[in-house]
């Protein structure tokens, strides 16, 4: 498996950290990434984390635009204002800092959701109404899950 799939719920142990699924940890290490790049979702209130090459693909994005206009300067600013570099610590525990807990709404517990090249960190029950809402908005245009 070389994909984010799922989503899973842990508690934020007392100092401030939580484990990562052990299905996704296997994926970083199918991958080789050792250093999470974090940033501020466009959309929702969740933070996504990747390797270098998801902030890679931001910078190809931001490169494709004028430097002096409008759309590239926002970018910039959501995709290195909006970002940070993390690691894992031994035991597969991330730091649930506040940069995450602030934008998320995160306190006791974080919803991991898998996103096929990175994963999310959510607040449970946003991440649960989001599903929902989009599941909603898919039948009302007439399109299922298949």
């Amino acid at each position: 498996m070389n994909r984010f799939l799922s989503s899973a719920i842990n508690r934020i142990d007392a100092k401030g950290r939580v484990s990562v699924p052990a299905v996704f940890r296997a994926v970083l290490a199918q991958r080789d990434i050792q250093e999470l790049y974090c940033i501020q979702d466009f959309v929702f209130p969740a933070i996504s984390i990747g390797g270098p090459d998801l902030l890679e693909r931001y910078e190809r994005q931001i490169s494709a635009e004028d430097p002096f206009a409008r759309e590239g300067n926002e970018m910039s600013l959501l995709v290195h204002g909006g970002g940070v570099f993390m690691k894992l610590d031994a035991e597969g525990r991330l730091m649930v800092t506040d940069f995450i807990r602030d934008f998320t709404g995160i306190t006791a517990e974080v919803c991991f959701v898998g996103r096929s090249d990175h994963f999310q960190l959510w607040q449970p029950q946003a991440f649960h109404e989001a599903q929902v809402a989009a599941r909603e908005a898919r039948r009302l245009r007439g399109l299922n899950a298949s």
